[in-house]
This record gives C-alpha cells, structure tokens and sequence, in this order.
C-alpha cells in the first residue's frame, strides 16, 4: 500500500535504500498520527463531510489501534509504506468506504508534518523538564558550596581562588540559555499545518483552527504554502537547541573527568558509579563518558 506507486515497479534496492529504517522510527509518530487523525476525523465532522454517526465509529476503531499502541503489539505490516498508511488501512478494514473519508482534504505532506511537529513539541517538553530539573539541583548546589574553594584555572594553570559554588552556578546559568533555545524551538513546532495539504489548501470548507484546538496547537500556521516551507526548519529549529544544551553537557562532563582526576582530585564518584581502564583498572571514569 503506497501512495505513491507508479505502474512499473522501482528497483529493489532503490526502494531499500530510499526507505531504510523508516518503519522502525515510524512507530515513534504512531500516537502522534492517532492524534492528528482524530483530529482530522473532528474537522471533517464539524464540515459536514462525515455524519455523527460515521465520525464516532472512526473514533472508536481509532481507540483500539491506540489500544494495541499502549499494549505493544501495533505492527506496521510489510506490504504497508509507513504508520500513516497503516493508521488508515486499519480505518478502511474496519470501516470499509466510511474509513476512506479520513483522507478527504488532507495529503501526505500535512498528514506526515503534523505528526513530526507534534512529535518534537512533545520530546523537546520532556527534555526542558528535565533540563529544568538540572538546572534547579546545579542552583542549590551552588547555594550549598559557595563556601567550598577551588582553585581558578586560565590554560590549566591555577589562577586565582574560587568557589565550587560560583562552578555549579556557571552551568545553571549556561542552561538557562539553553532552556531559552529549546523554548523557542518548541514555539516552532506549535504550530498546527493540518488542512494545509500539500501547500495550497483544500476547497473543502476546512476549519484549521478547530483542528489547532484538537490538538492543542499554541496557534496555526496560517499560510498554507509556509506550513509546508516548515518541513525541515522544524526540525532544525530543535536539532540547534539540542546541540547547544549538548554543548554544556560535554563541558560539564569534562570539567568532572578533570576534577576526579589524580592530579586534581577535587571530586568523586561512588563506585558503582565508575569504571576502570583495561590498562589501569584503578582509575575511576565517570561511567557517563565511555
């Protein structure tokens, strides 16, 4: 089942090469077309294009495949392109021609990027939550090791006194950045494209923003021609946040490797918490770094 086969068929390893993994990391947008699809079902609906009737049996088939979504057995099958097609297989199986309507003013571009958007708003949530939750305990450790010295180094070499306090500190202050960039890649992804097809619009009396509601998109992308344009800077916009919060990570993590160190030995890790070396198994590696 594909939308996009042509009469002749491509060459094996052409398609192989082309699709990869795609149904593997396919299954990571699964709940997400299950939520756009509803949505997609309760526009439809609020359009006249499905009865009452006909909207609450999608709802309900649309239920059960989330019902083997949350069990662990949703499969996509091997003659099906991807979970967006196998979502609507699923629907017509069940459905028969009421299941087909589910795709009426909606093409693969704005059915697959609405998915994504609500994919990476929903990973960039669960990482700022967590980067919120570091940035708190790096505060509080500051508080309670203002006090504590350490020395000040400029190229390695000691320079002035300072504070395990004003180091913790430095790296809470270097994620308030990063939760900046995440906050605001976050804003980008926000935005509903559902209704925008595949870049002009639909002629079926299609209310967006009951669709942005549904899902509870912060707002629209109002033009349809840019909704589409956002294909990639979405994602883009959020690979720059995770790079730059990546980067403070890996300073924080060498300043550690440093400072556990047997020339400086200033801090150190429980055991289990450690590895050694194959060389010189007494060395205590931070187990984060290997």
């Amino acid at each position: 089942m594909k939308l996009w086969q042509k009469t002749s068929a491509p060459d094996q390893k052409v398609e192989t090469f082309t699709v990869g993994r795609d149904k593997e990391f396919d299954l990571l947008l699964a709940a997400h077309d299950l939520n756009g699809t509803r949505a997609q079902a309760g526009v439809l609906a609020a359009a006249g294009l499905l009865s009452e009737e006909e909207h609450e049996k999608i709802l309900r088939v649309l239920q059960d495949v989330q019902h083997s979504l949350d069990l662990g057995v949703f499969v996509i099958e091997d003659n099906v392109e991807d979970v967006h097609s196998q979502i609507e297989l699923l629907l017509t199986r069940a459905l028969g021609d009421v299941g087909k309507k589910i795709h009426a003013g909606r093409s693969r571009n704005d059915q697959v990027l609405t998915a994504i958007k609500l994919f990476i708003r929903d990973e960039l949530k669960k990482t700022g939550v967590q980067v919120e939750a570091l940035f708190e305990l790096l505060l509080r450790k500051s508080e309670e090791h203002k006090a504590v010295l350490l020395p000040g180094y400029t190229h390695l070499q000691a320079a002035m006194p300072s504070s395990f306090g004003l180091w913790f500190g430095a790296y809470a202050e270097s994620l308030s950045d990063d939760l900046e960039l995440l906050i605001a890649a976050y804003n980008v992804a926000d935005r509903n494209p559902l209704g925008s097809a595949a870049g002009y619009g639909s002629s079926f009396p299609l209310d967006r923003e009951l669709g942005t509601q549904l899902m509870n998109f912060g707002g629209t992308n109002v033009n349809a021609v840019y909704a589409q344009m956002t294909r990639g800077k979405t994602e883009k916009f959020a690979a720059v946040a995770l790079a730059a919060l990546g980067a403070t990570l890996a300073r924080l993590g060498m300043d550690v490797c440093l400072y556990m160190g047997q020339n400086f030995n200033f801090i150190s890790f429980p055991d289990a918490l450690t590895t050694g070396s194959s060389i010189m198994p007494h060395k205590k590696i931070p187990t984060c770094s290997n």
